[in-house]
């Protein structure tokens, strides 16, 4: 399997600098990061580390919910997966991930809401990153589309 790998260069202090990530096996861009916006509620054009796992952690949890799906029988017709990755204080000091929701609503042919919700739970057990992601705190909401 490959490697992937991003790049972020970074000026100044914590709280003055900010620097640029860089997709750099894919290509397909450089984001500008910077703490305050960070930690700011609007994040004003810039992205984070925890948007960036957000993006990471639905990506992976919808590839292995497809395959779930299809294991258990079932056809996905469409996936609508949000991952929230909350930013906290650490009572270690610092900061830490406090938690992660995963919410997935889905359209699915061949499986009832059992079978879609069991597969939605192997899913966030299965996928890869939220086995990178086991010291965070995981959460799911998961429906079916009628």
């Amino acid at each position: 399997m490959p490697t992937r790998t991003a790049r972020t260069a970074w000026n100044g202090s914590l709280q003055e600098g900010s620097g640029q990530v860089e997709l750099t096996s894919s290509k397909v861009g450089t984001y500008d990061v910077s703490f305050p916006q960070r930690a700011a509620d609007d994040a004003g054009g810039a992205t984070s580390p925890e948007e960036l796992i957000a993006a990471a952690h639905s990506a992976c949890y919808a590839m292995s919910l497809s395959n779930e799906i299809a294991g258990a029988g079932g056809t996905p017709q469409a996936l609508d997966v949000t991952a929230d990755v909350t930013l906290g204080p650490d009572p270690a000091g610092g900061f830490r991930l406090t938690g992660i929701t995963l919410k997935v609503v889905g359209e699915v042919d061949g499986l009832d809401e059992a079978g879609f919700l069991a597969a939605a739970g192997a899913a966030k057990e299965g996928c890869p990153v939220s086995k990178a992601l086991t010291g965070v705190e995981i959460t799911l909401e998961a429906s079916l589309e009628a």
